[in-house]
């Protein structure tokens, strides 16, 4: 997706060119791409040679469903166990929480 948002249409192949090595496999790439399409988050257009893909999905909505996808399989759709799973595996720091803590109070002013 984000081969896609950042440089408009591509197929396949033109996407593996951004890939670092070892790059993955074309079926691989083609497959993940078709997946993305059936859920309507990519579409594609002739290309002549090869089909042309594209995101139809703004980024921010697919990041929300992504991250809402996340933490329900993941966190028990608990928003407090990524924070404690961030805290406990030291991916933030107290002073980060600080910062957040005072983004949520400013909000709610």
């Amino acid at each position: 997706m984000q081969l896609l948002w950042k440089r408009g249409p591509m197929s396949v192949r033109e996407m593996l060119e951004f890939y670092p090595d070892p790059k993955p496999h074309f079926n691989t790439v083609s497959t993940t791409v078709r997946i993305l399409e059936d859920k309507g988050y990519v579409s594609h257009e002739d290309g002549g040679q090869a089909f042309r893909y594209f995101a139809v999905a703004d980024m921010s909505e697919f990041r929300e469903k992504s991250f809402a996808t996340l933490i329900r399989n993941y966190f028990n759709n608990s928003y407090r166990s990524v924070v404690s799973s961030l805290v406990e595996e030291e991916k933030i720091s107290v002073e980060e929480l600080k910062e957040i803590i005072d983004m949520i109070e400013n909000k709610n002013k």
